[in-house]
């Protein structure tokens, strides 16, 4: 009788485990959904209104081509090598002259302080005739733009967030015998993470302006890029071509906006900023 009923726990313990199990399955799946449909229906809501206007007769089909055709020619780009060609040239420069910034924009952030904040508010595309001049056409001069641009947003980032870490953060650090660098390694910097991250993801948003400006803006000559990909299309008033290539561009940068908001959510995570019962 014994055998039978502990038998008889462990059916019931089994069936508790599968219906946790499958609860857990339908969570997961609600949450999926929950966080997928907003936008799917936002991009249905985007592709019918294009539709709309493409109908409205507002500009004729070379100037605004619709929907369908621009997502054929989006497929037909993405089984081109020269499109990949392309955007490893337009991703490389993104890379290399944001890696740029964050270096820089640290520095100058922890050095300079405010001075920086002024240059924020000087648009990207002023420095082009000044990066021209001083080099050419060449990869020099985008880089210099994209640098300029990111740098300011980045060293911004950084001083509000060691403004923001708490005294009593640095009061404890000083007690324990840090001073000098080794308290900005140890507890001011560490301490400001959570704040900073906005700054470079900030940073990241000018470069990516930045750089589709001065792809568009200085073509370099047998070096494929988006930019240049997309003045081709208007010189050439290739519509599907021009709105093919938009899409990419929105992608690409929604693609790295989504990593900045994951790694900014595990940073709050790691130091207890975000409610784990939410």
């Amino acid at each position: 009788m014994a055998t039978d009923s502990s038998l008889l726990d462990s059916d019931l313990a089994g069936l508790d485990a599968l219906e946790l199990a499958e609860a857990s399955e339908r969570s997961r799946v609600s949450r999926l959904w929950s966080a997928t449909w907003p936008k799917v229906a936002a991009i249905a809501l985007a592709l019918l209104g294009w539709q709309a206007v493409v109908w409205s007769g507002w500009r004729p089909v070379w100037a605004l081509a619709p929907p369908g055709p621009v997502l054929s020619e989006l497929a037909r780009l993405l089984g081109t090598g020269d499109f990949w060609k392309a955007v490893a040239v337009t991703g490389r420069r993104a890379l290399t002259g944001y890696a740029l910034a964050v270096v820089i924009g640290c520095a100058v952030g922890v050095a300079v302080g405010s001075f920086i904040t002024g240059l924020q508010t000087m648009p990207s595309i002023a420095w082009f005739p000044l990066a021209i001049v001083l080099f050419k056409l060449t990869e020099g001069a985008i880089l210099f733009v994209v640098v300029l641009g990111a740098t300011p947003s980045i060293a911004n980032g950084l001083i509000g967030g060691v403004d923001h870490v708490p005294p009593l953060l640095v009061r404890a650090g000083r007690t324990l015998g840090a001073s000098g660098l080794s308290l900005y390694r140890h507890v001011v910097l560490p301490a400001s993470l959570p704040a900073f991250v906005g700054g470079p993801k900030q940073g990241w948003a000018f470069a990516w302006r930045s750089l589709m400006a001065g792809e568009l803006l200085v073509i370099v000559a047998n070096r494929p890029s988006i930019g240049a990909t997309l003045q081709y299309s208007r010189d050439n008033s290739d519509a599907e071509l021009m709105g093919a290539t938009m899409i990419v561009i929105l992608v690409l940068g929604i693609l790295v906006d989504t990593a900045f908001v994951r790694a900014d959510n595990r940073i709050r995570s790691r130091y207890g900023l975000v409610d784990a019962a939410a």
